[in-house]
């Protein structure tokens, strides 16, 4: 079962729109589903809550590291509970995939991803979920700092909000451990009628 779930992101105002943020939009909307708080948590280097599930708690955690340190907060959190990184998901901005589209997957490379770069470095492995929130590429690869570091125009913000939403359909199959589930609800593509 999936025991922690993680949005990553930047923290402070400056950063709160941007792409590189989906993955606390994520983890925004899963606190709301849960009915439940994140409250900052020193020990674990970012803002955190606990929720109940029907088959048990789940953690959520949004990093206050700053993207290239995520793994400083994942990795605290996962080693004081003793969480295996095939039991967390970590939700994060995807350049290869377009605005409205989303993928799940576990393990594989970081893609140039700091955030996922660090985790892996921190967990020690690269066998963990990924949700991955899908906001486009600029198309030069120069341009990915400070595209990702930007406000999307409000039609890609409204399909990635769409796609967060769409998503929050796989938690009862996390929850009952069924990832498999949990990738069809992600892949199935959206009725556009």
């Amino acid at each position: 079962m999936i025991k922690l779930l993680v949005g990553l992101g930047n923290p402070g105002p400056e950063y709160e729109s941007t792409r590189h943020n989906a993955g606390f939009w994520w983890i925004d909307e899963v606190a709301r589903v849960l009915k439940t708080h994140l409250a900052p948590e020193r020990t674990y280097f970012g803002c955190a809550a606990r929720a109940n599930t029907p088959a048990g708690p789940v953690w959520l955690l949004q990093p206050m590291t700053y993207m290239n340190l995520s793994g400083k907060s994942v990795g605290a959190l996962a080693k004081f509970f003793k969480i295996a990184p095939n039991e967390i998901l970590v939700a994060h901005d995807e350049l290869d995939i377009l605005p409205g589209q989303m993928k799940l997957k576990v393990g594989g490379g970081h893609a140039g991803h700091n955030g996922l770069r660090d985790i892996h470095a921190q967990m020690g492995s690269p066998d963990y979920w990924r949700l991955r929130l899908g906001i486009g590429h600029p198309g030069v690869k120069a341009d990915v700092a400070g595209y990702v570091l930007r406000k999307p125009p409000s039609a890609e913000r409204q399909a990635i909000d769409d796609c967060i939403h769409r998503s929050l359909a796989m938690l009862e199959s996390l929850w009952r451990d069924d990832m498999e589930q949990a990738k069809r609800i992600i892949h199935t593509k959206p009725d556009v009628t």
